[in-house]
């Protein structure tokens, strides 16, 4: 049984914050929770007031890599209940990104324990009846043991931090496929949600970002004929009446969207092939299908619709009306999420507040 240290109460941010205007990712809520990981073992669960972290400079983090991250999300569906989406799923991703990076797995019993006592703490900034707000939660693993040295490290961190979000990209995207720089290749660690992975692709992302793009559609390392994904997000096509997309490898993250929008085509009846898909087939499929999409899955990005891609050097306008079956699975997934439809694949944590 995990017990938790509990900080005194503290008056919260959620107050006077403006729900209505504010940016992703720069309000932190009013809490975070901890656990540390020494002699072999994790220890000393607690929630704290937020505030900064004091670090060795030595710590091995900021030297070697060993960093891994998740990105979750939680949201109000009643006035006493907050449904925290899939953690199951998050964790055995974030456990598999710690094994490749050499790090210890967090315990289901500690990894629940943590995402309900960080959402019972901040629970006020998600306000009853806001159906476009969405409580961000990211836990976090980074390792401590103050040493300069190639080692692996015997000491790490665990901590769960949240913001609040409502649209990660506001309006449809213009993106490129990339055939010049590689995010990662088979056998690497892209398939690990790390620090290392987001940071590579800065530049290239940032290069796209000059001409004109909001994003980069990865191909492989090898060929760079096959795409991958976003930089954000995994990609997915919608063409003659299929869902298409790339199949999971060492070099792709697993999405949890991804996952829950293949299991709602089953749903839906939406036939979904998983498999390699060359931009060349992807330029074809554009121009032979009017309705054919494309659009990016992601726990923060949801289903953002791509607007414009160019492949080759020429732009393709993929189908962005009313009628997009991206639509469907966005809004199916939706009032699942937020309670307003029948869970039948038991991917709701429900939390009593």
């Amino acid at each position: 049984m995990t017990t938790l240290t509990n900080p005194q109460p503290v008056s919260t941010g959620a107050e006077s914050f403006d729900f209505e205007n504010f940016s992703f990712g720069s309000t932190p809520t009013d809490h975070l929770f901890f656990a540390d990981y020494d002699n072999g073992s994790w220890g000393n669960p607690r929630v704290e007031k937020f505030g900064n972290l004091s670090l060795s400079p030595f710590s091995l983090c900021f030297h070697y890599g060993q960093t891994v991250f998740e990105g979750m999300k939680a949201y109000r569906i009643s006035d006493e209940t907050i449904n925290i989406f899939r953690p199951d799923r998050h964790l055995a991703r974030m456990n598999r990104s710690l094994e490749r990076m050499c790090m210890p797995a967090i315990p289901n019993e500690l990894f629940l324990a943590g995402l309900e006592a960080i959402v019972k703490a901040d629970y006020q900034w998600l306000p009853n009846g806001n159906d476009k707000l969405a409580l961000y939660i990211r836990p976090f693993v980074i390792a401590t043991e103050p040493r300069l040295g190639v080692k692996v490290s015997d000491q790490f961190l665990f901590c769960i931090a949240c913001t609040p979000i409502t649209q990660y990209y506001d309006k449809p995207l213009r993106v490129k496929v990339e055939t010049k720089f590689s995010r990662s290749f088979q056998g690497g660690a892209g398939y690990a949600k790390c620090g290392g992975n987001y940071g590579g692709a800065f530049y290239p992302t940032y290069l796209a970002n000059q001409q004109g793009f909001d994003q980069i559609i990865w191909t492989d390392a090898s060929t760079h004929q096959f795409l991958e994904e976003a930089g954000t997000m995994n990609i997915m096509v919608i063409a003659d009446g299929k869902l298409l997309t790339p199949p999971l490898s060492s070099s792709i993250l697993d999405g949890v969207t991804r996952s829950s929008l293949i299991q709602l085509c089953g749903d839906l009846g939406i036939f979904v092939d998983e498999r390699q898909i060359r931009a060349a087939e992807l330029a074809e499929a554009l121009v032979r299908d009017e309705n054919a999409e494309v659009f990016g899955t992601g726990t923060a990005a949801v289903v953002s619709p791509v607007t414009s891609i160019q492949i080759d050097g020429v732009d393709y306008h993929p189908y962005t009306g009313d009628q997009a079956v991206m639509y469907r699975l966005k809004n199916e997934l939706e009032e699942i999420r937020r309670g307003r439809k029948r869970d039948t694949h038991g991917w709701n944590y429900l939390v009593h507040i």
